[in-house]
């Protein structure tokens, strides 16, 4: 180190991609790409002298895995005139050297984007990796028969290096060699280079009682031990833009009636409802970026959730809340049945603080029917819009609203009653208003809350009603130990709040409460445990449904 430390420190700075060393005669360059510490693009030789003659052995080269579509790596790029770094002035003290190393041993590598980044720090493994990288380049000088360009100071001063680094590049040659193993096995076996896949399975043991009175004198109880298991396909084309292909298979089903007399107020939030035990399509979605500022979104099978955020931090039905009211506000649950829900959408930036998201819903798209009654434009469709603030990293406001037209006298949420009582109801249109506020008081605790008002008009009726639901939310983070999660909720299930005109609230007297607590434990990175309870109050919004209680044990199994 000597021979070289007095010439301004040269080894202990990583200039951009390239180290440079002073030799006795001149500089020679040392490429090395930005991620050398870890050994990924890196190659290993060695140098002997036999009668003041040196010689360089073949080095082993394991490739840069910047060529796979979905990484974000950049490899280096290299530059035939210093006055390619856009970075570097005739001025700096490193300038004549860099110019050195350019024109006799063309080994200067710049970033991408024509930088060399010269106040960047340098580890001793990057120096030994460079090295390399020069003992390299001067075997491809002499492999060449061009020796004598190589001068016998410069050999001397490399091989002086090698052996102050001998350790580290033992080091490195062991690296190299594991990752030449490792990628073998991985290019292997390998899934798709454009694809990767992602799983989650859910084992949910619940247990449920209506506190009911209906029947007289009987308190329907259920207890079920159930599964969901997921698989994403995500597949990615250009690494900006992202196809999801989600298969699903279920047994969680609603624990309504008969099993229980509390309507839909006491659903899992993971349960299906569908058919038992059968791998189906459950999504089938595209985003891709337009410009530098939208994001579309295309969904044959999709909800209006995928692109419009949920703001709330419970939202993931596998990792956060358990029941169903707890996951998403009405704007997100409106018109969500449905065999084939298509939602076209896009998310626009308008600031760095700023989104405005779009979708547009038609809860049967793909079966048309007689008489322009489904399709894409003549079934059940909402259409949604909310602009979302971000005035601080701590605090996200939204602002939603939704237009919906329902072909039955149903919103079609699966929350609890959500049907306008009247006569000759041929169908409803609804208008939703949501407000949603995030606010991270620590960054470990959290509050956030919703509220939302429905109104509806019966089709080719005089029945109005209106609808409101609220929430409010405390999670914290890592109490006991990195990724675990409490949390408690509270609010109220839609409810029929008034009616006006031939609509009536007959069959929802009394308000709804819905009290909800959980505990996530983190078993490891890929296993969680979450037990809770949840309770509704005046379940179905009728206090002769009595209080429902739901406990519940959800193991939640990612890969």
């Amino acid at each position: 180190m000597s021979k070289f430390k007095h010439q301004k420190d040269v080894s202990d700075r990583f200039l951009g991609s390239v180290i440079t060393v002073t030799l006795t005669t001149g500089i020679v360059g040392i490429a090395i790409a930005p991620n050398v510490a870890n050994a990924e693009s890196l190659s290993v030789s060695t140098v002997k002298t036999t009668n003041n003659n040196v010689v360089i052995k073949e080095s082993e080269l394991i490739r840069s895995a910047s060529t796979d579509p979905l990484s974000n790596r950049r490899i280096s790029q290299n530059v035939t005139s210093v006055s390619q770094l856009s970075d570097v002035r005739s001025t700096d003290w490193a300038f004549t050297a860099l110019q050195s190393l350019v024109e006799r041993y063309g080994v200067i590598a710049g970033y991408p984007d024509r930088t060399f980044r010269g106040r960047q720090s340098l580890s001793r493994y990057e120096f030994a990796a460079g090295l390399n990288s020069a003992l390299d380049k001067i075997n491809e000088i002499i492999s060449a028969g061009l020796a004598d360009k190589v001068s016998k100071e410069d050999l001397a001063t490399l091989q002086k290096l090698q052996e102050e680094f001998a350790a580290e590049l033992a080091t490195l040659r062991g690296r190299v060699d594991a990752l030449d193993a490792k990628t073998a096995k991985l290019e292997a076996q390998q899934f798709s280079t454009t694809t990767k896949l992602r799983g989650e399975a859910i084992f949910s043991l619940a247990a449920a009682s209506d506190g009911s009175n209906v029947p007289v004198g009987s308190d329907l109880t259920n207890t079920t031990f159930s599964y969901r298991v997921r698989l994403n396909l995500d597949t990615s084309f250009t690494g900006k833009d992202l196809l999801r292909t989600r298969l699903q298979a279920s047994n969680t089903q609603n624990l309504i009636a008969p099993a229980l007399n509390s309507g839909n107020g006491t659903r899992l939030s993971y349960d299906t409802g569908g058919a038992a035990n059968e791998f189906n399509l459950n999504r089938l979605w595209y985003k891709f970026p337009i410009g530098d500022a939208f994001t579309g979104y295309v969904a044959p099978i999709g909800q209006t959730e995928d692109i419009i955020d949920p703001l709330n931090p419970l939202n993931n039905d596998g990792q956060g809340t358990l029941s169903r009211f707890g996951r998403l506000n009405p704007l997100l649950r409106i018109g969500s049945g449905g065999p084939s829900v298509a939602v076209l959408g896009f998310d626009w930036k308008l600031s760095p603080q700023g989104n405005l998201q779009v979708a547009y819903s038609a809860n049967n798209a793909a079966a048309p029917t007689l008489g322009g009654q489904g399709g894409l434009f003549g079934g059940s469709t909402v259409a949604a819009a909310q602009l979302v603030w971000k005035p601080s990293d701590a605090l996200k406001l939204g602002i939603g609203y939704a237009n919906s037209y329902h072909q039955t006298n149903s919103l079609d949420s699966g929350l609890n009653r959500e049907s306008i009582t009247s006569a000759g109801i041929t169908g409803i249109r609804a208008n939703t208003v949501v407000g949603s506020l995030v606010w991270d008081i620590t960054n470990k605790v959290t509050f956030n809350t919703w509220g939302s008002y429905i109104f509806t008009d019966a089709v080719s009726s005089a029945g109005s009603t209106t609808f409101t639901s609220w929430s409010t939310a405390f999670s914290f983070k890592d109490i006991f130990s990195e990724g675990d999660l409490a949390a408690i909720i509270f609010g109220q299930p839609l409810y029929k709040n008034s009616v006006s005109g031939t609509a009536t609230k007959v069959d929802s007297p009394n308000t709804p409460y819905h009290l909800e607590a959980l505990y996530r434990f983190r078993i490891s990175k890929n296993i969680s445990i979450t037990p809770g309870v949840y309770f509704v109050f005046n379940a179905n919004s009728d206090s002769a449904n009595g209080t429902a209680t739901v406990g519940v044990i959800r193991t939640t199994f990612t890969f």
